[in-house]
């Protein structure tokens, strides 16, 4: 997995994968801005109180949590916009390290933005409801976030790599068979994204990264048993 980790962010400066990093920059950055307007506007309207001093504090503490919801929430919200790019990160990174393959399988729109949007938007609302658990919980809190996810990303980027080359229920039942190492896969891109500016083309790295572990799993999925 470290090995698949260095080869995905190594491979950020290649040619073909350089106009999508560009890419992911920019998005991240808008929808950063984005998801910081729309809390901040949220806050504004839903918490006021008729006496002004309180009103002061709750603005200070308000762009604290307007701060912190936008840093939990902007790892969902940056994947699920760039969603339809990541299915050609995944074809870049396996035209250049697995040249022998074949054509992909092609997933209707419709069901790559059934996957995305149900996955992320999942995401965004577990990531809400344990938000007490992040405010009143430190130390724990920074665990609770990696499991929680590490499940859910595991499963967001596999399914984006694994949907090109196998159908739902193949990819469900290799991802149940591998449930360990997807979701340690997922708890890495989880960890990656807390890390400040680095978090901005974690979307592609994530992407590379779970195309080798894809492969990887995959082989050893369809290895004969040894007699």
């Amino acid at each position: 997995m470290i090995v698949a980790l260095r080869r995905a962010i190594a491979g950020l400066l290649t040619p073909g994968l350089r106009r999508i990093v560009w890419l992911s920059l920019g998005v991240a950055m808008a929808s950063y801005v984005v998801l910081w307007i729309v809390v901040a506007i949220v806050l504004d309207h839903v918490v006021r109180f008729g006496w002004r001093p309180l009103n002061w504090l709750v603005e200070l503490l308000g762009a604290l949590a307007v701060l912190t919801l936008s840093w939990l929430l902007f790892p969902a919200v940056v994947t699920m916009v760039m969603g339809f790019f990541l299915d050609r990160a995944a074809g870049l990174v396996e035209a250049r390290d697995y040249p022998g393959r074949g054509p992909p399988r092609r997933a209707s729109l419709s069901e790559t933005a059934l996957t995305t949007l149900r996955l992320m938007g999942l995401t965004i609302i577990l990531n809400l409801l344990v938000l007490p658990v992040y405010v009143l919980a430190p130390g724990i809190n920074f665990f609770v976030f990696l499991g929680l996810n590490g499940y859910l990303f595991g499963r967001e980027y596999f399914e984006v790599v694994a949907l090109r080359r196998l159908d739902p229920i193949a990819v469900r039942a290799l991802r149940t068979r591998f449930a360990g190492r997807v979701f340690l896969g997922g708890v890495v891109i989880a960890g990656l994204f807390a890390l400040p500016f680095f978090n901005l083309v974690v979307p592609v790295i994530a992407t590379a990264f779970m195309v080798y572990l894809f492969e990887g799993l995959q082989r050893t999925f369809l290895q004969p048993p040894v007699s």
